[in-house]
């Protein structure tokens, strides 16, 4: 799909493979490659050697790097040794891509998180790309860019890469997209797999606050946000933002502003 003149998506697609696969090419791709590993496990050459792939594993090749894909038997979590693999992949060219490519040095593979926005981008640029009408092709433009963006800001956030760090932000990352719903430590904790007291520690730090502190942040801007520029009533702020009951928010709000809700959104609006 050509959208301006210096930006094309020339393909994207998710492939699910259950039987072995292979693709080499010394010479290069011609084009610019963006591609997640969603679940699964195979192998692709970076700097040289053939390097597992797991879910969360994205790669990036310019148009003249060398590469090199191989599915095959793996073992699984059970033990098992399958053909499993399923990826998400964005062949691009045009020169916005490459003045993002070349604003800063990215690694060939690097982890990131799969969240639903970030995985959310890849689908819609894909489902944009299928249409065969489409009167808007900006659309998918706005999603690649966005996609761009979110790659770096994870690059960033995952500069000095461990495991613990990136159980760390997927537990983040857990809080901000379930923050409007009631959630447990347990729920976090059990998202990534590990034991409630491993998460607390390792949340604390890598960011220097606790789950429970940061999931209150989230929540009190929500319901800041929605005071003032919604309708909904304070109880149904106070439940849209993950507050288990009025009584609960209306103490807690008071203490972090110094004025119940119904005061401040008077305040606010009679500000505005």
């Amino acid at each position: 799909m050509r959208l301006h003149d210096d930006l094309q998506i020339l393909t994207a697609g998710y492939s699910l493979h259950r039987k072995p696969f292979h693709m080499s090419n010394d010479d290069g791709l011609g084009h610019f490659l963006i591609r997640l590993q969603t679940a699964g496990r195979c192998r692709s050459r970076i700097n040289g050697r053939l390097e597992l792939l797991e879910a969360g594993d994205l790669l990036l090749f310019a148009p003249d790097e060398p590469y090199e894909l191989k599915i095959e038997a793996e073992q699984n979590p059970s033990g098992e040794y399958t053909v499993d693999s399923a990826d998400y992949h964005i062949f691009l060219a045009g020169e916005w891509v490459e003045r993002w490519w070349q604003h800063k040095k990215r690694p060939q593979k690097f982890k990131v998180t799969l969240s639903e926005g970030f995985v959310g981008a890849f689908r819609q640029i894909m489902l944009e790309q299928r249409r065969i009408s489409n009167p808007s092709p900006e659309i998918a433009e706005y999603y690649l860019k966005i996609l761009c963006l979110d790659i770096d800001r994870n690059l960033q956030e995952h500069q000095a890469p461990s495991h613990q760090t990136y159980l760390a932000h997927r537990i983040k990352n857990y809080i901000e997209e379930n923050a409007s719903s009631p959630f447990k430590l347990e729920d976090a904790a059990s998202h990534v797999g590990i034991s409630v007291s491993r998460a607390v520690f390792l949340f604390k730090q890598a960011f220097g606050t606790s789950i429970i502190q940061y999931t209150l942040e989230i929540r009190m801007n929500m319901a800041r946000e929605r005071i003032i520029y919604s309708p909904l009533s304070l109880e149904h702020v106070a439940e849209s933002s993950g507050f288990p009951n009025y009584n609960y928010f209306h103490r807690i709000f008071r203490k972090r502003y110094g004025m119940s809700p119904k005061e401040f959104r008077q305040k606010a609006r009679s500000n505005g």
